[in-house]
């Protein structure tokens, strides 16, 4: 995978994201709606896209959802939507992480570099981590339940990780937002969805979960 595809049926917008997603040296593709934009990422894979959710056509959330199904590209929302409902549900989509707009340039370039670190690998942690029935194997990027594979996003990927690493610590939604991230401040809802995806693909039973708990009033906390 390379590159970023920009999908923003905006062109003023298209191009100030694109323009600055240049000068960050990435490769930038653009499209106007969410058919041309999943039809260039299915022809060459894009290592993040930026989505708007108000497209003509088909709108943003099921653009998410056909992006997360066609494979591990980092997604990022860039909306002017910033109602509570339409941010989780966004990222309840498959997205990984919200951008309200107007995007400082400076923010969406830090974001960025963070999405291009992440995706290189720069934030998992060593060797095979078990907890439980759970074995999480870093380095090969893979984690199995009761022996089973399962399937992760990268973000969850590495969110799971940091929770193994420190299993049986309560980590606060601050610590995990700075540790996988890499934000030094960030919106927390961004770590609440992230937990929820990772409970329906390792807890038996979403609404009690033994493995990956809430600590209420501190944060989460992977289980021994």
């Amino acid at each position: 995978m390379s590159g970023v595809l920009v999908i923003e049926d905006d062109d003023r917008i298209r191009r100030s994201l694109m323009m600055a997603l240049e000068d960050e040296g990435y490769k930038v593709r653009g499209s106007a709606t969410a058919e041309e934009g999943l039809a260039a990422h299915r022809a060459e894979p894009a290592e993040a896209v930026l989505v708007d959710l108000m497209l003509p056509g088909i709108d943003g959330f099921e653009c998410v959802r056909q992006l997360r199904r066609d494979g591990d590209a980092t997604i990022v929302v860039v909306s002017a939507r910033d109602d509570t409902h339409d941010i989780v549900a966004a990222l309840e989509a498959g997205a990984d992480d919200y951008l309200v707009k107007p995007v400082a340039i400076k923010e969406l370039s830090a974001r960025m570099r963070a999405v291009r670190r992440r995706n290189r690998g720069g934030q998992s942690s060593p060797g095979t981590i078990v907890v439980g029935d759970l074995e999480i194997r870093a380095d090969a990027g893979e984690v199995r339940l009761r022996g089973e594979p399962v399937p992760l996003t990268r973000t969850e990927f590495l969110l799971l990780c940091e929770l193994g690493a420190h299993a049986g610590q309560v980590l606060s939604r601050q610590q995990l937002l700075q540790r996988v991230w890499e934000y030094e401040f960030g919106d927390e809802r961004l770590v609440d969805v992230h937990v929820g995806r990772l409970r329906q693909k390792i807890e038996d039973d979403t609404a009690s979960p033994r493995r990956l708990v809430t600590v209420r009033g501190l944060g989460y906390k992977l289980q021994r």
